[in-house]
């Protein structure tokens, strides 16, 4: 047993520590691939701890066969003693006495007996400033962050872990250069105590200077300036450095960012610069899609993508997409951090021509959204758009449907939010979302009209098992159009349902009231409702049953008393990202018209 106050236990500092926590960590993660292992490489013995018991046995670890000889014994026997104290010392056993030794015979057994002694408690810790001391609120700060509690065991973990706390607080205080010299802890085994001293070297307090970019980059050097989350001359905060760095990945223009204060030596004027490295992702990409249903047929999309032409991290986004029902010939232009930090906005043009059952159009628009976004998954939206459009719809008149061409400038604005709070936006398992919008609408030409058209959904996801193999997925979804009716609100811009996003089962429209030729007539309101339970075969693989349930009404509040309900089942076969989805469903309740089956295939879930 080692004595009071040797130099072995007295000077016991970093390396020591470093040693013991090492052994202790490796020991809890030894693999399977020594399950193989015929017998430890040393017995314990004298340990009643079962805790302390099975540390000390995963560090010495496990031998293919036993010894062979009496030499190879005792070595093992020695090297078990030594693995042996470094967890004891790493858990605050100081008082231990530890033996190897070897049993009798030619190939005899390696064993180690171990006293551990009591657990050695924390005293008096503290912390001693090596030159200059920080200011009175971070030294507290730094003192609080310590957080050794005396009487806790004296673990090497534990002592460790408080140093790395004290220079956090000195950093987040604003001193960038905080260091730790070698520490000093002295066990003291009369009382069985350990006092643990910091020696910390503070340095001087930091201050802010600019931003330097580093490289060749297509970014802007200003732009990047404008968003730093500091002003000139402000103490330094590892956190604002952090956020400057957040800022610029969101972006998604860079195949990486590194964002760090720049060293003492090039400080100006006592205020350093942080340094900014940007690398560029290729200037454009091109996305290929397509999508399938029985009913709106098939389409084809493909997006150029153009990153950081203007040098503020925007992306311009050429869309060109033909379908059967929705083709559009369309740029956007996305600038972050527009105004400010946070904030989108989105240029948008589109040439775009719709062909449905219930009308035929053809327009051109303009768009400007501003986005604003709260943390990483909220998001409040404002916009504006003027469109104008060539329509053909149908129209009764005195029970004569005769169909009617309709030009019309629309002029709408746009308030929305956003919340998820979903674990993945293509594939959730557990969680939430909850979306809402609202557009009040003028449409001036042929039937000039004003209305106000508002729609919520929510949504939510439930793990069966831990693993998240089985969920239950369900949503609801409510529309309103205040200020209008039918035939004046425009046919496009009315409530619509069914469809591989809306009522499996039945086909694209179908849903709601219709007119005396079958043909869909929209409505002023809308209710939507899905259950889904989604199961996980494979990595790959997966399979779901749903039920979903909607209706479209003519009057301005939804309509829930006889909803056209689908039910039907799918596969999942997962991309990486998201799975692409196929979807069988059929009608309970079909009307005139509505096929037996109906078949869906998209990327992600259907909601």
């Amino acid at each position: 047993m080692p004595g009071v106050g040797t130099p072995e236990d007295e000077g016991l500092g970093r390396l020591g520590f470093a040693v013991a926590v090492s052994v202790a960590g490796a020991a809890a993660g030894l693999t399977a691939g020594a399950a193989q292992a015929a017998v430890p490489r040393a017995e314990i013995r004298g340990v009643e701890d079962k805790a302390l018991r099975t540390l000390i046995q995963q560090a010495i670890g496990e031998a293919p066969n036993r010894s062979t000889s009496r030499i190879e014994a005792r070595r093992r026997a020695q090297d078990a003693a030594d693995k042996a104290v470094a967890v004891l010392r790493s858990e605050g056993y100081y008082d231990y006495d530890v033996e190897p030794d070897i049993g009798e015979g030619d190939a005899p057994v390696s064993y180690v007996a171990i006293i551990p002694g009591p657990v050695t408690k924390i005293a008096a810790p503290a912390i001693k400033w090596v030159g200059a001391t920080p200011d009175d609120a971070v030294g507290a700060a730094a003192e609080a962050a310590m957080a050794l509690k005396t009487g806790s065991a004296g673990r090497a973990e534990s002592v460790i872990a408080a140093e790395g706390r004290i220079l956090a607080a000195l950093e987040k205080g604003g001193y960038a250069d905080a260091a730790a010299r070698p520490r000093e802890v002295v066990v003291d085994h009369a009382d069985q105590s350990m006092r643990p001293t910091f020696h910390i070297a503070a340095g001087p307090l930091v201050r802010l200077d600019g931003v330097k970019v580093e490289g060749k980059g297509r970014t802007s050097a200003r732009w990047v300036a404008r968003l730093a989350p500091w002003r000139k001359g402000q103490v330094y905060r590892p956190n604002a450095v952090a956020e400057l760095e957040r800022r610029l990945a969101d972006t998604g223009v860079y195949d990486s960012v590194t964002v760090a204060l720049a060293p003492a030596d090039q400080a100006v004027n006592g205020e350093r610069p942080v340094i900014v490295s940007l690398a560029d992702r290729p200037k454009g990409t091109i996305e290929l899609g397509a999508s399938y249903s029985s009913t709106e047929g098939a389409g084809v999309d493909s997006n150029w993508i153009l990153y950081n032409r203007l040098g503020r991290a925007d992306t311009l986004t050429n869309t060109l997409r033909i379908a059967q029902i929705d083709s559009r010939l369309q740029a956007q232009l996305a600038l972050p951090d527009w105004r400010k930090p946070q904030e989108t906005l989105k240029l948008t043009a589109a040439l775009y021509r719709d062909r449905t059952d219930a009308y035929d159009d053809v327009g051109l628009g303009i768009s400007a959204d501003l986005t604003h976004r709260y943390g990483k998954t909220s998001y409040l939206t404002y916009g504006v758009s003027l469109d104008g459009t060539d329509t053909t719809e149908i129209e009764s008149v005195n029970y004569v449907l005769g169909r009617r061409d309709r030009r019309l400038v629309t002029f709408a604005l746009l308030g929305a939010f956003s919340l998820d709070r979903s674990n993945d936006p293509l594939n959730p398992i557990r969680g939430w979302k909850l979306d809402a919008r609202v557009e009040p609408t003028v449409a001036e030409g042929d039937g000039s009209i004003l209305y106000l058209k508002a729609t919520s959904q929510a949504s939510a996801y439930l793990p069966l098992d831990a693993g998240g193999a089985t969920v239950i997925a369900a949503r609801v979804k409510l529309g309103s159009i205040a200020g209008g009716d039918i035939p004046r609100v425009p046919a496009q811009n009315r409530f619509f349902a069914g469809g591989g996003g809306s009522v499996r089962g039945y086909g694209y429209q179908d849903v709601g009231p219709r007119y005396s030729d079958n043909t869909p007539e929209g409505g002023l309101s809308l209710f939507e409702t899905s259950l889904e339970l989604r199961r996980k075969l494979t990595k790959t693989w997966g399979v779901a049953a749903f039920i979903d349930a909607g209706s479209v009404g003519v009057h301005v509040y939804p309509d829930f008393r006889e909803p056209q309900i689908g039910v039907g089942v799918g596969v999942r076969y997962n991309l990486g990202f998201g799975p692409i989805r196929i979807d069988l469903a059929t009608p309970l309740n079909p009307r005139r018209g509505d096929s037996i089956v109906q078949v869906y295939l998209s990327i992600g879930q259907s909601f």
